[in-house]
């Protein structure tokens, strides 16, 4: 295309101003202003320009020594990496993965040729999903809300700790920014544990599950993906409802609450009385059977009482009823206060009745 010696404002122009010369020094030739550079007069000044900001006016071995001097300064610079502790090397030659570095001081091929890059694969990073920085921070309500198994809307935010496993995987099996894409999978994991369980699962009961189940899920993704990413754990910081009916919710959880205590109670009552009964249940049958075991021995003793008596009765009629006769009344008696006048003293003979005796032996009775 030829260069165009107008005043329209062009690159070189300069708005018109310097007599419309062109980018090599030169104004319009004669005969019309669409002649095509002289390129052997532009390298010739060019040259000459160079010669005299050198100092001495150094010929062209000299350009050469230079030109030469900085080729060998770029590779110096360029061509020597340092991978810190913590740290993988990857080296790409041409955009093409060559060799992974350890720590230390290496050589590669100076750039554009090798790129050198050293990903931090020791340090654990956090990424948080929800919130910025901390939770008195920005909230993003569109990360934050997700629905849950009985169709309620609960308010997550929550933090994911991982870390570089493999740098290689890292750099070039998922996009970057590397980061965007395990906050996506992360997101996704939480809202599909959230969306199989019912809210008070997610609010108070099965936090910890919670956050055992969602590291295996988002593992599973990344790995399908051989992002060579670890994740270590993730950390609930916020499970509530949506501002907009956090009271309502309160009430609900009141009554809630209410009802389990009103069940424990309830629970506890029973527990405590049916155990009682129980063991006054098993007391009477014990003292029942106790009883029955009794009352037939002792049947049993008197029926073997009786039958020696009687035998011996056949044997000795008149001896056995007069000792049938004493022990009877012996038996009778037994308790009795009473006084036996002997007939025999006479008629004149009167009986000294020791009266406060037999009050003192009836009251020690």
């Amino acid at each position: 295309m030829p260069w165009q010696n107008n005043n329209s404002g062009g690159p070189w122009n300069n708005g018109g101003r310097g007599g419309g010369k062109n980018p090599w020094g030169g104004g319009p030739r004669g005969g019309g202003g669409n002649r095509p550079p002289d390129l052997d007069e532009f390298f010739r000044k060019s040259q000459q320009r160079l010669k005299g900001a050198m100092p001495g006016g150094v010929g062209g071995g000299g350009l050469v020594v230079v030109l030469l001097l900085a080729a060998l300064l770029w590779i110096g610079f360029t061509s020597w990496y340092t991978v810190k502790p913590g740290e993988q090397g990857v080296i790409l030659r041409f955009g093409e993965y060559v060799k992974t570095e350890g720590e230390g001081f290496h050589f590669k091929l100076p750039t554009p040729i090798d790129r050198a890059f050293t990903p931090n694969v020791g340090r654990q990073k956090r990424i948080d999903i929800g919130f910025s920085g901390t939770m008195d921070g920005a909230r993003f309500e569109n990360e934050r809300l997700m629905l849950t198994g009985d169709e309620n809307i609960v308010d997550v935010a929550f933090t994911v700790f991982w870390r570089i496993s493999d740098a290689k995987s890292y750099l070039f099996n998922i996009q970057a920014p590397q980061e965007q894409t395990i906050k996506d999978v992360a997101e996704s994991a939480m809202r599909e544990v959230i969306g199989r369980r019912p809210i008070r699962d997610a609010l108070t009961d099965a936090r910890n599950e919670i956050q055992v189940e969602v590291p295996d899920i988002i593992q599973a993704s990344l790995d399908k993906y051989n992002a060579g990413v670890s994740i270590k754990r993730i950390s609930l910081e916020q499970t509530t409802p949506p501002v907009a009916v956090i009271d309502a919710f309160r009430d609900v959880q009141a009554a809630e609450a209410d009802r389990e205590r009103s069940i424990n109670e309830a629970e506890a009552y029973r527990n405590d009385v049916v155990p009682r009964a129980r063991g006054e249940r098993r007391k009477m049958l014990e003292e029942a059977e106790a009883y029955r075991q009794s009352t037939i021995a002792r049947a049993r003793g008197e029926a073997d009482r009786f039958i020696q008596v009687y035998d011996e009765y056949k044997q000795a009629k008149d001896v056995t009823r007069k000792r049938i006769y004493l022990e009877t009344m012996e038996e009778i008696m037994r308790d009795m206060n009473k006084v036996i006048i002997d007939g025999s003293g006479g008629s004149g003979v009167v009986p000294y009745l020791p009266l406060p005796e037999v009050n003192n032996r009836r009251a020690r009775n």
